[in-house]
C-alpha cells in the first residue's frame, strides 16, 4: 500500500499548494491513502467544515488536527459528525469528536489512523499518549485486523516524538511528528519495521517564522512585552510530506521518502 502524509497545512497558501499538487501526486504515484494535518488550515488557526470538505473532495481520506483543533467556531459539531476529521485521541472522554479512524481503501485495505497529542510544552493538555496508544494496539493488530496503522503525533519536543516512535516500532506502519512545522531529515525505517520522521514539516510559506509573517514574530521575540497578532505568511508554500510504502502481508514499511514541492525549500525528485 502507498500512503501519502502531508504536514501542517498553513492558511490559504498552504491550501493552494495542496490543491496544486495532491491530484497529480495521487494519480502519478498511485497513492492508496492520503492523510493531511490541518491544524492551521484556517488562517493559521484551526479548521472549518468548509475547508475540511474541500480537502475531502480533493482526495484526502483522513484529516488530523492538534492543539488548534477547536480554534474555529462550530468545529465541535463537525468533529462529532465527521468520522474522517480527527482531534487528538488522548483527550478527556467528554471532548467532542474522536481520535481514531478506520478507512477501507478502494482496493479493500483497512487503514487505521491514530492521532495523539504530546504532553511536553503544549498549550492543550492531553492524557498519556504512550498509555493511550498501547491500549489502542490491544484492539488493532497489523496483518490481522489492520492492513496499515498510521500515527500522527502532534508534539513539540523531538525527544518525545522519537520515544513514541521506538515505543510503537513493529506495531504500526508509520509514526510521524507534526506541530513544529520544520521538516526533519531523519526519515527512516526503525529496527522493527515502522517508518518514522520526527516532524514532516508544513505545507506553508518558509519565508516566515513557522508559517507566520516573519516581521510580526521577530517583533514579538525582540520586544518581549509587545502584544502582537500573528498573521499567516502569504508567499508561495512548500508542500512537505512523507511517502510510505507498506508490505501487504505485514503492514510494516518497505520504504519511506520525504516530499518537498514548490516554494523555497530544496525540491525532491519523485
Amino acid at each position: 500500500m502507498r500512503i501519502l502524509i502531508c504536514g501542517d497545512v498553513i492558511g490559504r497558501n498552504g491550501r493552494d499548494t495542496i490543491n496544486k499538487y495532491i491530484p497529480d501526486l495521487k494519480k502519478r504515484l498511485s497513492i492508496d491513502f492520503i492523510l493531511l494535518n490541518v491544524d492551521n488550515a484556517a488562517g493559521g488557526f484551526g479548521i472549518t467544515s468548509e475547508i475540511a470538505n474541500s480537502f475531502f473532495k480533493l482526495g484526502a481520506d483522513v484529516l488530523t488536527g492538534g492543539n488548534h483543533i477547536f480554534d474555529q467556531s462550530g468545529v465541535a459539531a463537525f468533529l462529532e459528525s465527521e468520522k474522517r476529521m480527527l482531534r487528538p485521541h488522548n483527550m478527556p472522554t467528554n471532548v467532542p469528536g474522536r481520535g481514531v479512524s478506520e478507512t477501507i481503501t478502494d482496493s479493500g485495505k483497512k487503514v487505521i489512523v491514530i492521532h495523539l497529542l504530546g504532553q511536553r510544552n503544549m498549550p492543550l493538555i492531553g492524557n498519556d499518549p504512550f498509555e493511550c496508544s498501547n491500549n489502542l494496539l490491544s484492539k488493532y493488530k497489523l496483518g490481522e485486523n489492520a492492513d496499515a496503522i498510521v500515527v500522527d503525533f502532534h508534539a513539540e519536543i523531538t525527544s518525545e516524538k522519537n520515544a513514541l516512535g521506538h515505543f510503537l516500532d513493529g506495531r504500526v506502519s508509520v509514526v510521524f511528528g507534526t506541530h513544529t512545522h520544520i521538516p526533519t531529515s531523519d526519515d527512516r525505517i526503525l529496527e522493527h519495521g515502522t517508518a518514522f520522521q520526527t516532524d514532516v514539516g508544513m505545507c506553508g510559506d518558509f519565508d516566515s517564522v513557522i508559517g507566520m509573517k516573519k516581521e510580526i514574530v521577530v517583533e514579538k521575540f525582540s520586544k518581549i512585552q509587545t502584544k502582537v497578532k500573528f498573521t499567516g505568511a502569504t508567499g508561495e508554500a512548500t508542500l512537505c510530506g512523507l511517502l510510505v510504502d507498506t508490505d501487504d502481508k505485514t503492514g510494516l514499511a518497505n520504504s519511506v521518502k520525504p516530499i518537498r514541492l514548490g516554494g523555497l525549500l530544496t525540491q525532491t525528485i519523485i
